[in-house]
């Protein structure tokens, strides 16, 4: 019988040191996970059961089990490299179906994919036209950047009614009246106590200059003027630098203040400076500003004039400049105007057991009866873990440990042959025996 159980250990050693080999090989793959061959002991049972002085006849390979710890998380500083913190799986489209992996290294194809070798990552998309941008959740697709060019937006949104531009300030309450005897100008800075200036957008995306003036004319008491410049149109042209538009037909709109300093009049908070015709081909642009109202508003405090708030929806055509990734996994596209796009988000797979899955190379995991079916979640939610931009998740290989385990894996595999050999010098003397 000593050959058997020798031969069953030098088997199960042998095993052993694939199994380790497989781990040093891959101590340097991103997102792999170490295997660990675990053993048990054989018994030959007859009918009745197994006798009490029966010795056993080896060992056996009963399982090679993934380890799923987490491995050390790796700066890497490209945006496109994605980790994950905590549980979950990149979900992957690849030519035999869906897989597993955790290996973020990702990039963008020529045809706007994010893949990872081929494999096309998997995730939620952004519902078309909504703002706020809204994830379509439950409808796993491939996520897919658009490469184009955005088209520009017009600071009216080119919407009827028009949306608004924010402007809100703080009137100086100690400035003075400017004297009745000057008319309002532009060019003459005594004729106003407070200007200031915002880009607008026409439909093509050509921008335009939007100053305001204030002028006090009685105590909380206020007019507010508006001009355009378009540095796009001909220098003989109205709406140039050297020929500006004034709005409202150069006429003033009136602001009036409580005595606490907040907004009385226009009760709606809104300044409507009318239409301006830009270039050739552009539609008209509605210049209608949002002045709040209350303390949040525009106001009149004893303090020195300040913007306190200025935000508008135009902008002009752009190209995309980059990708970045939030802990959430929501995908953003960086455009060379400064804007921000949600084009999609991550999504992770979890399954009950993730010892389960069977592995295929290439970094991936596919879904096995053993695995159970995989739950789908949003990164930093339920059972999934979070995604970090720019960092890579490093094997969870301990080359140290697996260095002593080849080094026992050897003692392993020499005392089983050994007992091959003692065995076989036994049975030479049995056979020698006259």
């Amino acid at each position: 019988m000593g050959f058997q159980q020798g031969l069953s250990g030098v088997g199960a050693a042998a095993k052993q040191l694939d199994v380790i080999g497989n781990n040093v090989a891959n101590s340097s793959t991103v997102g792999f996970k170490q295997s660990r061959a675990e053993f048990a002991d054989m018994f030959a049972a007859s009918y009745y059961g197994v006798s009490a002085v029966q010795n056993g006849i080896g060992a056996t390979v009963q399982a090679v089990a993934q380890q799923m710890n987490q491995g050390n998380i790796n700066i890497t500083n490209n945006q496109m490299d994605l980790a994950i913190s905590g549980n979950g799986f990149f979900i992957t489209q690849t030519t035999n179906g869906q897989a597993y992996t955790r290996n973020g290294q990702f990039q963008v194809n020529k045809d706007g994919y994010i893949v990872n070798n081929g494999d096309k990552l998997m995730g939620w998309s952004v519902v078309p036209d909504s703002n706020p941008a809204k994830m379509r959740e439950g409808e796993l697709q491939t996520l897919k950047v658009n490469t184009d060019m955005i088209p520009p937006v017009a600071s009216d949104g080119g919407t009827t009614p028009a949306k608004m531009v924010r402007l809100t300030t703080n009137l100086d309450s100690r400035q003075t009246v400017p004297p009745a005897a000057t008319p309002f100008s532009t060019t003459d800075p005594t004729t106003y106590n407070h200007s200031t200036s915002a880009t607008l957008y026409d439909s093509l995306g050509n921008p335009l200059t939007l100053t305001t003036y204030y002028r006090k004319t009685a105590s909380n008491e206020w007019e507010v003027y508006a001009r355009v410049n378009n540095p796009n149109m001909p220098a003989a042209s109205s709406g140039t630098a050297a020929n500006p538009v004034m709005l409202n037909g150069g006429s003033a709109i009136n602001l009036s203040f409580n005595s606490d300093g907040t907004l009385n009049t226009p009760s709606s908070g809104t300044l409507a400076f009318g239409s301006y015709t830009s270039i050739a081909g552009a539609n008209p642009l509605t210049v209608t500003l949002d002045v709040g109202s209350g303390k949040s508003g525009t106001t009149q405090f004893g303090n020195t004039f300040a913007v306190n708030e200025l935000s508008q929806v135009g902008y002009a055509s752009a190209a995309l400049t980059g990708l970045q990734v939030d802990k959430t996994g929501v995908i953003k596209a960086r455009y060379s105007n400064g804007q921000t796009k949600d084009i999609g988000q991550v999504v992770l797979a979890n399954f009950k057991n993730s010892q389960g899955l069977q592995s295929v190379g290439s970094n991936r995991w596919m879904e096995t009866l053993s695995s159970g079916s995989p739950t789908l979640n949003n990164p930093g939610s339920t059972n999934v873990g979070l995604v970090q931009s720019g960092a890579l998740e490093d094997s969870n290989v301990d080359l140290t440990s697996e260095l002593v385990n080849m080094i026992t894996a050897q003692r392993y595999y020499q005392a089983n042959a050994q007992t091959i050999k003692v065995q076989d010098a036994v049975m030479q003397t049995l056979i020698n025996l006259r």
